[in-house]
């Protein structure tokens, strides 16, 4: 299969690396400096700059050269520019391909997952041909081939067995369900419980209040999923659960991290200058806690995030509200 990766940050270099093991692969970036980088010196310089890629990438600053004829094309941009560069991609993509969102997020304003912003930006022929791969997967991690375990979801099974044919290896293992909502809702809503999770680190907070909230977040991502229609079994899965643990835990986490500076004392403001990259779970926040309110569905943490976020609420009265809320039983919702 010809394949394409359009998206040159860390995730989309770490797919086009997993690509790479298997034949050539042609990786799309934005940024001329990174294409010419990856050609030349086989490294990305601007993300995981110290870690070598394989011969088989191939970058390009051109969309149409990068889709013309691929069979599998995917997506890992940042979701908030997913509608814009979809609809460029439409006039390029061969009749058949398939395209893969490896983006997590919520679109602000529209409330639409990836699977929805797709279908509109697509031609209508394409939609049965969507998947979605999430999962716990730093993407350092997988450019060094450390073991990865992950999920694709697609709503006709066939098409996530193209997948899983296709893009495992050795070190990377992928599983297939045909939840695309549960595997969704779960890889985006997982980045705000681990802005929360870093909030309580940056306090000094101990393992107790990490326990509760990554616990408290599943319940909660497990809610509003339940309510769009997902499977529960999928938010314990490697897309739920999984993914939580990992966001919330691990030292490359970029959420985690926004979490960790805004506990401190930070704002935001200060926080994004800094950064290198997007932390999906900044612009999720907005869109989960205004999905919540439309689905009536109860959940603390996103609220708390959110006004932290966007409302300059200190993190020790998030805190604090969040532990004198009214009591209730553990299964309630």
């Amino acid at each position: 299969m010809k394949c394409a990766v359009i998206g040159g940050g860390s995730w989309g270099t770490a797919l086009a690396s997993v690509l790479a093991s298997k034949g050539e692969v042609i990786l799309w970036a934005r940024d001329p400096k990174v294409v010419r980088s990856v050609n030349e010196d086989h490294r990305n310089c601007k993300y995981q700059s110290d870690l070598r890629l394989s011969d088989n990438i191939k970058a390009t600053s051109s969309l149409e050269t990068a889709i013309k004829g691929s069979d599998l094309v995917i997506m890992v941009v940042p979701s908030h520019v997913m509608r814009v560069i979809a609809t460029e991609c439409a006039p390029h993509l061969k009749r058949g391909a398939i395209v893969v969102s490896a983006s997590k997020g919520i679109e602000n304003k529209s409330l639409m997952t990836m699977e929805e912003v797709l279908a509109a930006s697509l031609p209508r022929s394409f939609r049965g041909d969507l998947a979605f791969l999430s999962g716990p997967s730093f993407a350092r991690e997988t450019i060094e081939q450390q073991a990865t375990a992950v999920t694709v979801a697609s709503r006709f099974p066939d098409v996530a067995a193209e997948i899983q044919r296709v893009m495992t290896t050795s070190y990377f293992r992928i599983y297939t369900t045909e939840d695309v909502t549960g595997v969704e809702l779960g890889g985006a809503l997982k980045n705000i419980i681990a802005i929360a999770s870093g909030v309580a680190d940056g306090l000094g907070l101990g393992h107790n209040s990490r326990a509760a909230l990554i616990t408290r977040g599943v319940a909660e991502i497990t809610r509003l999923a339940v309510k769009m229609g997902a499977n529960p079994l999928t938010l314990s899965g490697l897309s739920g659960m999984g993914d939580l643990i990992l966001t919330c835990t691990g030292g490359l986490s970029r959420n985690r991290r926004v979490g960790i500076e805004l506990g401190k004392g930070r704002s935001l403001e200060e926080i994004i200058a800094e950064m290198n990259e997007v932390a999906e779970g900044i612009k999720t926040s907005k869109s989960a806690y205004e999905l919540s309110m439309k689905e009536g569905v109860d959940m603390p943490i996103t609220r708390e995030v959110y006004h932290m976020l966007y409302e300059n609420k200190v993190p020790l009265r998030s805190l604090r509200d969040l532990m004198t809320r009214d009591l209730k039983g553990e299964r309630d919702h």
